[in-house]
Order: structure tokens, then sequence, then C-alpha cells
């Protein structure tokens, strides 16, 4: 038995009619046509020239066999012609049919059971493919490992380049600054508290309410203008508090 049609023989086929059909079908078969599934009419009386239905990924084709077997008709409908297609379990086989576009109807029947349920689900993925067709994805080329790794030093280079800027804008904005008012933290020579008044000056003691909360003014003058520490104006502070 050819390797040819070994492979049509799963599901009880009469593997002579097989073998005539496969033999016939060598020459018709289109570029790029692939035989799917063949499936043998099978009737109750002895049948020695059944019909058969091939269905490959372009067509159906109904093979009948004429003139006591010497010869056979074959009608072929492709798949972008057909409507739907149909299958009816019965008491003895199946009945397998399906409808064309232009609304006619093609039938076969006493069709082994579980040969007509594999050419139903076979005309029915090529009628979705029909109606969906898969759309080749285009292959997205990978980024080299080489070239990745070139764009990352590039980055690196470009955010150091910008970074040097920056600090190149920065002190030079900086030389531009005037100076800036001298800290608090410098250290300035401080001022002793009056404890002793100089010639011509009034003792603490001697001053009134209003000239000691004047004097307390001047020294916190002093300390807003930076002039004296926080810790002198303190002292002071704490002396002239002592005398009000």
């Amino acid at each position: 038995m050819k390797e040819q049609f070994k492979k049509f023989l799963n599901e009880e086929q009469d593997p002579k009619a097989i073998e005539k059909i496969t033999s016939k079908l060598h020459d018709l078969l289109m570029k790029g046509e692939e035989i799917g599934y063949i499936a043998v009419q099978k009737k109750p009386a002895i049948t020695v020239f059944p019909d058969s239905i091939v269905l490959t990924n372009k067509r159906i084709i109904i093979c009948q066999p004429k003139n006591l077997g010497l010869s056979m008709d074959f009608t072929d409908y492709t798949w972008d012609n057909v409507a739907g297609a149909f299958v009816k379990e019965n008491i003895l086989g199946s009945e397998f049919s399906f409808n064309t576009n232009t609304d006619l109807s093609i039938s076969i029947d006493y069709i082994p059971k579980i040969q007509a349920r594999k050419i139903y689900t076979y005309a029915k993925e090529q009628l979705d493919l029909i109606k969906n067709p898969i759309v080749a994805e285009t292959p997205i080329a990978e980024t080299p490992i080489v070239e990745t790794a070139q764009v990352v030093e590039e980055e690196d280079d470009l955010e150091e380049e910008v970074e040097e800027v920056e600090t190149e804008e920065v002190t030079n904005y900086a030389e531009i600054m005037p100076a800036a008012t001298p800290s608090y933290t410098e250290t300035y020579e401080p001022i002793q508290p009056p404890t002793q008044p100089a010639s011509g000056d009034r003792k603490l003691s001697d001053l009134s309410k209003e000239e000691l909360f004047d004097k307390l003014q001047n020294y916190k003058k002093l300390l807003d203008n930076g002039l004296i520490m926080q810790g002198e104006y303190d002292v002071y502070k704490k002396e002239i508090l002592s005398y009000m």
C-alpha cells in the first residue's frame, strides 16, 4: 500500500477507492494545493464504485466514478465560493452538504459518521480562514547588544556634558553675583557693656526707663545690622533690663 494515501485510511475508508482517487488527483492539484481529507461513500448495499468527497486547502472536489470505474467525473468548488457547510447524521451514515454563494446546494449521503464529522470540521476551518485571513506579522529586528551598549554610552556621555555645562553656568553665575552679606558666624571684636561710663556719659542707674528703652533699641539695631553678635546683644539687654 502506497504511503501517499495511507494517512487517509484512518476512519474505515475503502482502500481501493482511496487509491483510485489519489492516483487521479495527482495531476489535478494546483500549485500549493494539499489534500486535507477524503471521505468515501458507504451505502448499506455493496457499492463497487462509491462517490467520494475530497477537501483540500483550496477547494471541495466531488469525485463520481463512471463507466464501471474506468473514468471519473470531478466537480470542484473553491472555498471563496462556498457559503456554508452542514452535516446531518442519520441512522445509516450521515449526509454532508454545502451551499454556494449562487444558492447552489450540493450533498453526498451515506458518509460514515466519523468521516462526515471530519470533513465538516475541516470545511469550517477553511471557511474561517476565508473570513479571517491570517496576516503574517513582520518580524521585529532585535537591536544588537553592541549597539545598545553604544547607545547607553552615548547617553552617559550626553549626561556628563549636560552636567559640565550646568556646573559651568552656575560657576559663571556665581562669579557675577555681588558679595554676600558677611555671615553672623564671622568674628567681631566684642563690644564690652558700658559698666564704666566714659567721661560725659551717665550711668545706667541714672537713666530713666524711656532712656533705657531707647538704648536697648539702639543695641537691637546694631544686632540687626550685623555689627554686634547675638551673645553681645544678650549681655546688653540683660544689663539694661536689670535697671528698668
